[in-house]
């Protein structure tokens, strides 16, 4: 019986495990379906992507999806990114359509399919710009298009971030500076590039057009702003300028400069003013289409789309995503119009996105600027310029911003923390709003090893010496070359050679000097001076000159000077060079103030000889010591409120400000020192300015007013600014020869109105070439007392007076001729007379101009 008993047990053991496995079916059943399930999925092929703009790489959301043969399609996420399953991979084409963009084909073909891991394959799309201008057909009795822009302007000052009374945020902004249409074989063929082809191993050839990237910089700062009064302050946290150490170019990369409102009526492009298609007469110039909407995060976004009415106006071309219900900007894109009338740029693109901070304000999160710029052609190796910047940590209508803000001594301060130019690397990992990509940090890894090179600073400091003629050899300098080579009919060919310091001598301190000799009057010429910087920010400095040299007359920073090898070609014949020698000793004592306002204090020797061409300095001898030699002070208070300028270690280049310069000089001469035998007072004063008019382009003006007192020879009274050559100068008559009118007192304006492509843009040629028209009079108002004129005129030089008259000349022209070229046409229209046979009356003149 125990063997029977043993042998039933496993039947009872199979008994009762059937009966647990029958209740337990439900849970299997389960398990069997997720199994099944997971089999399924793992054989399931996956199609993963993300659709970008080829020239911004930002993501295009919503775009169109349709497989060609099975009809099947989808949208992109809000992101741009998109998800295809298949049982199999199919043979088949996937079209992506987004307004503004060129049409894409993506080939589901082997070659693609063999690139998938895992049964997973992640492309990314690029899709390349088109136009929108077939988008935009309005022929509805309602156009909604328009109506939306409507209730976007009624809306603007619920939306503009400048609403606020104040508000403040981190912001961080990264530039970086690519070559495009680099050809790689063409210069590793080149010899003299041999020790650099190193870095055409960070060619990025993972997008449509391939790129080298060769530059970046960033900046980490703390942005303060008020509305009234009005108030804004940076304080630059992290500056990282790789082998650019310039406190101005840290300072413009900051936030204070870059900010951009498409709220505004016009937005910057460069020195340019575009039309803001949410200017408030934006219909003016936009045609405007509703083409999709769209929920995100359970609110419906409104797809707007706007092109420009007219070709060659200064106007964009893009689109923009507006919440329905408070009609604010959640991302806008700007493009540049092919028709727009700016130089060098290929293309180019605004991007401006905005964050809820909470559920009603909307805020500025995220903007980027991206330009293509080519001098010689699209297809012609150029430059990339993409600037991105973020905002964090967003406060706005706060008590801490107003705080912050008690501590500006001006309107407008940029300031820099300590070592805000020297952080570590540790420091920009932990505060960048943004990793750095791959080819970013290539970027660093480079220009560490070209700075370490030798050639590299051996080919900069040449390609330096050709574009501005200084060469830098160890802790001295020479130059400028244009200046070494020179002749005229007194000198015959005349040699001069410079030598001066540089900030590896002394970052203070400069010393400059240069001997000239002349082989036809064979005569030495030379000059010293020297400039000693006490501070920066204000600046205030001592400068002193002694020279022995020609005086070659008003000279300006802008213009072409008259005593180098350029000016040869371009005199007017027949007009003999007058020449007066000049012996100096000047010393200068310039301050200034945070507010714009500085004070120069000069006390300067001058002795004046005639050598040709002018009235000689016997003719003027009625007395005892020389009657040209002259000592002289004066002090020169002027005001600049905000004026910007661009700095080297020594000199600084001013770049403007947005009120009007004003000038105020007085001079009194001395006798009896240092052999002077002149006594007078010289008053000057001058109120000038550049305003932008958008759309109608660009006005400057200067008016001016001066006046000598006493009985002067003319080298010390006021000489009419005459031009002796072909080459237009905008601060003198162009009609009218140095030394031909004499004043000791007058009143002058300048005036010249840069209107853009103006008229020329309604001709299909003209407009193409880009032409740019402008018209500018100057008027002078001249007087020389009968004393003065007695004194001056004589049998060997006679001098003409207005004698209260209007000496007047009016131009017009092309500019923008081969994009450098701009030629003047210029009318002499006062003083009228019979006797004024001796006048030009009309005259063609031709400058180089560099502009965007």
């Amino acid at each position: 019986m125990g063997n029977r008993k043993q042998l039933l047990r496993p039947s009872c053991s199979i008994f009762e495990d059937m009966l647990a496995l029958k209740k337990c079916q439900p849970y299997l059943s389960v398990l069997l379906l997720l199994l099944l399930s997971f089999g399924s999925r793992a054989q399931t092929k996956v199609l993963r992507g993300v659709i970008l703009d080829a020239q911004s790489g930002e993501r295009v959301p919503f775009a169109s999806m349709r497989l060609e043969k099975t009809g099947y399609g989808k949208l992109s996420d809000s992101a741009g990114g998109f998800t295809f399953r298949f049982e199999q991979w199919p043979r088949d084409t996937l079209q992506i359509t987004y307004v503004g963009f060129q049409d894409y084909a993506l080939v589901l073909n082997d070659s693609l399919i063999q690139r998938a891991t895992r049964d997973s394959l992640f492309i990314i799309v690029q899709l390349l710009r088109g136009r929108y201008i077939n988008e935009v057909v309005v022929s509805r009795k309602v156009d909604f298009g328009l109506l939306l822009w409507r209730k976007i302007v009624k809306h603007k000052a619920s939306n503009d971030r400048y609403r606020f009374q104040n508000f403040s945020y981190e912001l961080y902004n990264k530039l970086e500076l690519d070559l495009n249409q680099v050809n790689k074989d063409r210069i590793q063929s080149v010899k003299l590039l041999k020790p650099f082809t190193f870095i055409l191993n960070n060619i990025d050839s993972s997008e449509t057009h391939p790129f080298l990237p060769i530059y970046i910089t960033e900046t980490l700062s703390d942005y303060y702003y008020q509305r009234s009064p009005a108030k804004r302050r940076e304080l630059i946290l992290g500056s990282k300028t790789v082998g650019l150490d310039n406190e101005s170019v840290s300072k413009y990369l900051g936030g204070m400069e870059q900010n951009i409102n498409f709220y505004n009526n016009f937005i910057p492009v460069f020195d340019k003013r575009f039309v803001s298609p949410l200017s408030n007469n934006g219909s003016t110039y936009y045609r405007y289409k509703i083409v999709d909407t769209q929920y995100v995060n359970a609110r419906r976004l409104l797809h707007l789309i706007f092109t420009p009415k007219r070709k060659g106006e200064s106007t964009f071309e893009g689109d923009c995503w507006v919440h329905d219900t408070s009609f604010a900007i959640q991302k806008m894109t700007l493009r540049l119009d092919s028709s727009a009338n700016i130089n060098f740029v290929q293309e180019m693109s605004l991007i401006q996105e905005f964050t809820l901070i909470n559920d009603t304000t909307w805020f500025l999160s995220k903007d980027k600027f991206i330009v293509s710029l080519s001098a010689l052609g699209k297809k012609r190796m150029g430059m990339i310029g993409r600037k991105t910047t973020t905002y964090k940590n967003i406060v706005y209508n706060d008590s801490s911003v107003t705080d912050e803000l008690r501590k500006n001594k001006l309107p407008e301060e940029v300031l820099f923390a300590e070592n805000a130019r020297d952080q570590p690397d540790s420091f920009w990992v932990d505060n960048r709003h943004e990793e750095l990509n791959k080819d970013e940090k290539a970027i660093y890894k480079m220009v560490d090893t070209l700075l370490k090179m030798p050639e590299f600073h051996t080919y900069a400091n040449v390609l330096n010496f050709i574009g501005t003629g200084y060469l830098n050899i160890g802790n001295y300098q020479i130059g400028p070359w244009y200046n070494w080579i020179y002749a005229n009919e007194m000198q015959g060919l005349r040699l001069r050679f410079d030598l001066g310091t540089n900030r590896y001598f002394n970052k203070n301190l400069t010393l400059h000097g240069y001997l000239a000799y002349g082989f036809g009057d064979q005569t030495w010429h030379w000059e010293a001076d020297a400039l000693y910087l006490f501070k920066r920010h204000p600046r205030m400095s001592l400068y002193g000159i002694i020279r022995q040299d020609l005086d070659y007359g008003q000279q300006y920073y802008d213009e072409i000077t008259s005593d180098n090898i350029f000016a040869l070609a371009v005199r007017k014949p027949n007009i003999p060079i007058k020449f007066i020698n000049l012996t100096e000793q000047k010393l200068e004592w310039f301050n200034e103030w945070l507010n714009g306002f500085s004070i120069m204090l000069t006390a300067d020797h001058k002795v004046y000889n005639p050598e040709m061409n002018l009235a000689p300095i016997k003719d003027f001898a009625n007395g005892p010591g020389n009657p040209m030699n002259g000592f002289e002070m004066a002090v020169n208070l002027r005001f600049a409120f905000l004026e910007k300028f661009f700095e080297t270690t020594f000199f600084r280049t001013s770049l403007g400000s947005d009120y009007p310069i004003i000038d105020v000089k007085y001079t009194h001469g001395f006798p009896g020192v240092l052999g002077s035998t002149l006594t007078y007072n010289k008053f000057y004063v001058s109120i000038s300015d550049i305003v932008k008019i958008p759309p109608l382009g660009t006005v400057y003006y200067n008016l001016f007013a001066g006046k000598t007192t006493g009985v002067q020879p003319y080298p010390f009274l006021n000489v009419a600014p005459g031009n002796e050559t072909y080459y237009y100068d905008k601060y003198a008559f162009s009609l009218m020869n140095k030394y031909e009118y004499l004043q000791d007192q007058f009143t002058g304006f300048n005036f010249e109105h840069n209107i853009g492509n103006g008229l020329f843009r309604f001709i299909p040629l003209t407009r193409k070439l880009k032409f740019r028209q402008f018209y500018n009079v100057k008027l002078l108002w001249g007087h020389l007392s009968p004393e003065n004129a007695a004194y001056n005129n004589n049998a060997d030089y006679t001098f003409k007076s207005l004698n209260g008259q209007a000496y007047m000349e009016v131009g017009t022209g092309v500019d923008n001729i081969f994009r450098f070229l701009r030629v003047d046409f210029i009318w002499h229209v006062l003083p009228t007379g019979q006797d004024l046979s001796y006048i030009q009356k009309f005259g063609v003149f031709g400058s180089f101009r560099l502009s965007f």
